[in-house]
Formats: structure tokens, C-alpha cells, sequence
């Protein structure tokens, strides 16, 4: 199947879940520089996935595939330092963890293919 916009790439799409599940959880932190921290860089895995794919070639998108991927490790580890701080618990580290190495495995997949 051809791709032929941004919201076709499913781990664009994992990412908005993503972001959407950080804002949930994190909206009534009232540390609103860990809040809003968190979720600028949930935010910034996906609109590095789709910024790539609006530019021209292949070699621009996979460096914005790469820096998506470095911010899903800022993701992981934020979500440590919340179980610590005590703003989530561990099942919610759990699942949010767990989707941020979904979408790690999914951006490496995707960077191997270009």
C-alpha cells in the first residue's frame, strides 16, 4: 500500500494515541513544568513523523524518524521519573511504557525500511 499522507502511518497514528493517553493522565499534575514538558515531547513524536513525511525525500524523512525516536526516549524516561514523583502509578508506567517502546520498535522498523 502506498502511503499517501501522514495519517496513513500507523505509527503516526500510535503516536497520537500516545500523546492523547499522556494528556489524559497528566492533565491534573499541577508540577506544570513536568505537565507540559511531557506533553510537548508526546507531541513532538508525531509531528516529527509527519513533518518528515511532508518533506522531500527519503534521507529528511528517516532524521526526523530518528528524532521522533529520540523523544519517545525523553517519553520513557519522564514516565520513570513520574512513577518516582509519585504523579502515576506503576500501571499506568506500565501502559504508557509500553506504548512508547511499541512506537520506539515501530520508528526503527520504519528507519531500517528507508
Amino acid at each position: 500500500m502506498k502511503i499517501k499522507q501522514f495519517e496513513d502511518i500507523l505509527v503516526w497514528q500510535k503516536a497520537k494515541e500516545l500523546t492523547v493517553d499522556c494528556y489524559h493522565q497528566f492533565k491534573t499534575i499541577r508540577d506544570f513544568s513536568f505537565r507540559d514538558q511531557i506533553q510537548r515531547v508526546t507531541v513532538s513524536i508525531m509531528n516529527n513523523v509527519a513533518e518528515g513525511f511532508e518533506r522531500a525525500g527519503n534521507k529528511e524523512l528517516k532524521n526526523f524518524l530518528f528524532i521522533a525516536k529520540g523523544s519517545c526516549g525523553e517519553v520513557r524516561s519522564m514516565l520513570h521519573l513520574a512513577v518516582d514523583l509519585k504523579y502515576i502509578s506503576r500501571d499506568a508506567y506500565g501502559r504508557l511504557g509500553e506504548q512508547t517502546l511499541e512506537i520506539s520498535r515501530m520508528l526503527s522498523g520504519f528507519i531500517r525500511t528507508l
